[in-house]
């Protein structure tokens, strides 16, 4: 089985132009969800942020990004980033999570999402937050 892991940057509002830049930097392809597609947002202010992104190029480049929702404390230099570690495979992410998850703190445990067969976030007993996850597409 083969993981990878990606960055997954978090933003405040302009991660669909921050993908789109990347996306002309590094060619690819960009997939966007945004909040009301992923958590069901309906606050006209949040409704098209970002809720999952991501580019993808042909030469291997990937990354990831997010839109912290307005009702959430955010600082650019605070969980700027997280660890995201994905793969194909199921049972590989769930032992991953299981093994990830000692002495950590669950915010979203490992479950089915919108976009996702599998998605959860955790911060380790070292303070970094991780993202695991199956893509509901191949990666």
């Amino acid at each position: 089985m083969a993981i990878n892991t990606v960055t997954h940057i978090n933003f405040r509002g302009n991660a669909r132009k921050a993908l789109s830049f990347y996306q002309g930097v590094f060619g690819g392809k960009i997939d966007i969800i945004s909040h009301a597609q992923a958590y069901g947002t309906t606050n006209p202010d949040e409704v098209d942020l970002v809720g999952w992104g991501q580019v993808v190029s042909e030469d291997g480049f990937a990354v990831m990004a997010h839109d912290v929702p307005f009702g959430m404390a955010w600082n650019a230099g605070e969980i700027p980033y997280f660890v995201s570690v994905r793969g194909q495979d199921a049972v590989e992410i769930s032992a991953y999570w299981v093994r990830l998850s000692q002495e950590a703190t669950i915010i979203q445990p490992l479950e089915a999402s919108a976009w996702a067969k599998l998605y959860g976030k955790l911060k380790d007993r070292f303070g970094v937050t991780w993202v695991l996850d199956v893509p509901a597409w191949p990666a």
